[in-house]
């Protein structure tokens, strides 16, 4: 820490206190009820947030004033925190924390920052696991240190690092926007290669141009057990990809399940789709020499080598037809089970085994191109987090020197 700074505790330096226990009111009575999910992209539209009726008596120790800083202190938004900005006449609900200054030589936004760093957000992971609900509380917060330089240099370090996070937020922005137009464009040139058919496609149900379609079942139904390596491998919905299996976490079963479920045994080549589940529709081409096997929530499609490509039946069923013929018969996705009678009519139309090459071979240059881009947007990404947090390390640790322009300038190249 640079030589001149204090470190306080939270609890030392400010009022921490639990939110008003109630429920939202319908009525457009009372003060605004701010809660977890009103606070969205560290942004609260006011006008959204419902009312609360609340005790004359008990609205002062709930108000919400400008510079308040507020916590989430359970569930998957442990210890996000916002900044209140002149609020209007608001309260704060139970299951979040506020922090009131009371240090007049602390900055709310230098305090705010500091809520962004890597070992804050160490701590909250520390001692939300001590929790044994998971969540952050009041004394654990009150417990943290926050190093405290003087108040000139707190509005010099605001000023840096909130112009470098506004060109980081736009390097942000556009690299996502980059990221979903690659992504875009593949899907929209799969939509065209299944909707715009060229001359001699033809039109058939799944089971004329399939040797199998079939689905695999569970170990414990066979009474087959899990084992270590060696066994038989054993491909669950988690593992089919799109056009891609994934096998970072492989499992196994006894050889013995090859016996009791010889129909869903894989060959090289097979193509795997999910029927259960939020990965319903999910497609890959089973591209390994592993004796293996599937469980139910998996179906097996064989092709007829001379009537249709693997391949091509895989970017069929990644692409936006099926799922537009899926949401046409109104199916949950989320919670949807597809049967082997639903992929046995299901019509896909194709050319000639021939153009079928043409037209994976297209694909699969286009694909490995989006990948590219990808690869690149997502590393950017990564870099521009990174950088955020260098820079939040840089300001709570005494090293960030330069001025707010420079940094702007260089966070958004």
């Amino acid at each position: 820490m640079k030589e001149g700074w204090e470190t306080k505790t939270l609890g030392e330096v400010s009022a921490i206190n639990y939110g008003y226990t109630e429920n939202a009111s319908n009525e457009s009575i009372g003060p605004r009820f701010l809660r977890i999910t009103d606070i969205q992209d560290d942004r609260v539209d006011w006008g959204s947030v419902p009312y609360c009726r609340i005790e004359a008596l008990e609205l002062p120790k709930y108000r919400l004033t400008n510079g308040d800083i507020v916590f989430a202190r359970t569930g998957a938004t442990t210890g996000k925190s916002f900044l209140v900005k002149d609020p209007p006449e608001a309260v704060f609900a139970s299951y979040l924390i506020r922090l009131r200054l009371l240090d007049k030589k602390l900055l709310p936004e230098f305090v705010s920052l500091f809520f962004q760093t890597s070992g804050y957000w160490k701590s909250i992971k520390e001692g939300s696991a001590g929790s044994a609900q998971g969540g952050f509380n009041a004394t654990k917060l009150g417990a943290l240190s926050i190093p405290i330089p003087s108040l000139s240099e707190q509005h010099r370090l605001v000023g840096i690092l909130d112009g470098a996070f506004e060109g980081l937020a736009t390097a942000t922005a556009n690299a996502e926007r980059n990221l979903h137009h690659a992504r875009a464009l593949f899907e929209s040139h799969l939509q065209s290669v299944f909707t715009q058919r060229g001359k001699g496609w033809m039109e058939k149900p799944l089971k004329e141009l399939t040797e199998r379609i079939t689905k695999g079942s569970s170990p414990k139904w066979q009474g087959i057990a899990y084992v270590e390596k060696p066994g038989i491998l054993f491909v669950t919905s988690e593992n089919v990809g799109v056009n891609e299996i994934l096998l970072d976490e492989p499992k196994y079963v006894e050889e013995k399940f090859n016996q009791k479920d010889k129909k869903s045994i894989l060959r090289p080549g097979d193509v795997l789709t999910n029927i259960v589940g939020a990965s319903i529709g999910r497609t890959a081409v089973f591209d390994r020499d592993d004796v293996a096997n599937i469980n139910q929530a998996v179906c097996l499609i064989r092709c007829l080598p001379e009537l249709l490509l693997n391949r091509f039946l895989a970017y069929f069923l990644n692409s936006p037809v099926l799922r537009e013929i899926l949401h046409a018969g109104e199916v949950n996705m989320a919670r949807a089970n597809l049967s082997l009678g639903f992929f046995s009519e299901l019509p896909v139309a194709c050319p000639s085994l021939t153009e079928q090459v043409k037209v994976v071979e297209e694909l699969d240059a286009l694909a490995a191109e989006t990948q590219r881009l990808e690869s690149i947007y997502q590393h950017k990404l990564a870099a521009l987090g990174e950088l955020k947090k260098s820079l939040l390390h840089q300001a709570f640790s005494g090293q960030l020197t330069g001025d707010n322009g420079q940094l702007t300038k260089d966070s958004g190249q």
